[in-house]
């Protein structure tokens, strides 16, 4: 017997997990397919931070319970400075996070199968109609959407994605405990997420401790392997490397030990998207990419782009000849521009400047932040050219 979805997603991650929430909630029938077993999910893609904010977890409903620490302040580090700016936020135990999405996604109706890796897509009459998983199945649906991340095995096919080799970032993380919040000389980080700016610890990147309570926290190392990378970079030196020297020198880490199986690794593109649709398929998640290029926050973005391919398909079906064309679904790229990531071009001109400024550059920077009105910080951190630029002390910037 042909089985035949409404909708069709690869991957259960935040993008692809919130699209099936939302339609599963619209009454459409949706299936998830993800590459891992059920047992472990999401262990081989437990690649996040978990950083984000309140205005997520209440947009998208998800519950206390997946939080690992509510914190009060975001902490930018400089070789020799800090600033404390007062955002609350949250760290996620991430794989509880996902597993919340498929419980939830179910509840709702949306059917989940796991062992199923995609791997290729379905033609006919040269337009996407299902897609072959593991062990060579087949199935097909009215739209599918691809929410694998990098690997991207359908969009790649479809010639929707186009990531690129030299704005790959990757990094690492362990989770410690022992970590030591408060030494002398440094800013309090209780509660706190802290990211650094230090071209010794992470050349072309940046570092961060999110504190997840008591005396643990999350404590990682992430760069682009661009030519600001290959300027501050030592000869021969890993991200391992780098992540290891840090906690070698760093006194807050002194009596700091590594929680057993809480290693993390991730990867993801950060470059404008060219395309994220055709015929009867949509692209979400970091298989666009959908990465905030400036600070690196990818959950709510993930989460919002799932969202806006929910409601597109949802337009879609409820046209009166349930028209999934290419021009039909194109609204999809109206909506990542204007709602998912507004201003994506220019947040990549500005993370260029960031991370490619030196560390004496980064420690004016956070001189200035001190004496900067709230205003000019928040255009900054919104990512506005001229705010960021100034502070930055760019001087060609009109």
């Amino acid at each position: 017997m042909t089985e035949h979805y409404d909708v069709a997603i690869a991957g259960a991650g935040p993008a692809g997990g919130q699209c099936a929430r939302d339609l599963a909630r619209r009454g459409y029938d949706v299936v998830v397919l993800e590459a891992e077993s059920e047992d472990g999910f999401p262990r081989a893609s437990n690649k996040s931070t978990g950083g984000t904010f309140p205005t997520m977890l209440s947009g998208f409903g998800i519950p206390d319970e997946v939080v690992m620490n509510f914190t009060d302040d975001v902490v930018l580090e400089s070789p020799n400075h800090h600033f404390v700016h007062r955002l609350p936020g949250a760290v996620l135990e991430f794989a509880d996070f996902k597993r919340f999405l498929v419980r939830d996604g179910r509840e709702k109706g949306a059917e989940y199968r796991f062992d199923a890796r995609v791997n290729a897509p379905v033609m006919e009459d040269g337009e996407i109609v299902g897609v072959r998983h593991s062990g060579g199945e087949e199935l097909y649906a009215d739209v599918v959407v691809d929410a694998t991340g990098p690997a991207a095995p359908l969009a790649k096919k479809l010639g929707v994605s186009d990531l690129r080799r030299e704005r790959h970032a990757i990094g690492i993380e362990y989770e410690l405990e022992g970590v030591d919040p408060d030494p002398e000389g440094y800013a309090d980080l209780t509660d706190t997420m802290m990211l650094r700016l230090d071209h010794d610890i992470a050349p072309g990147g940046y570092s961060w401790i999110f504190h997840t309570g008591r005396d643990t926290a999350k404590v990682g190392v992430c760069y682009l392997q661009t030519d600001a990378h290959r300027e501050y970079a030592r000869e021969g030196a890993t991200i391992d490397d780098y992540l290891g020297h840090w906690l070698d020198t760093d006194p807050r880490f002194a009596d700091a030990e590594r929680l057993a199986g809480k290693q993390h690794r991730g990867s993801a593109h950060i470059q404008p998207p060219s395309e994220f649709s055709t015929d009867n398929f949509l692209a979400v998640g970091d298989t666009v990419p959908t990465v905030d290029p400036l600070w690196g926050e990818g959950i709510h973005t993930c989460m919002k782009s799932g969202r806006a391919a929910a409601s597109t398909i949802d337009g879609c079906f409820l046209s009166s000849d349930r028209d999934t064309s290419a021009d039909a679904l194109s609204d999809y790229d109206d909506r990542w521009h204007r709602d998912v990531a507004p201003r994506m071009r220019t947040r990549m001109f500005l993370s260029q400047l960031l991370y490619n400024a030196s560390n004496e550059r980064y420690d004016t920077f956070l001189r200035d932040l001190q004496r900067t009105s709230e205003e000019q910080r928040k255009g900054a951190s919104m990512g506005r050219l001229r705010a960021m630029a100034r502070l930055l002390r760019v001087e060609d910037i009109p």
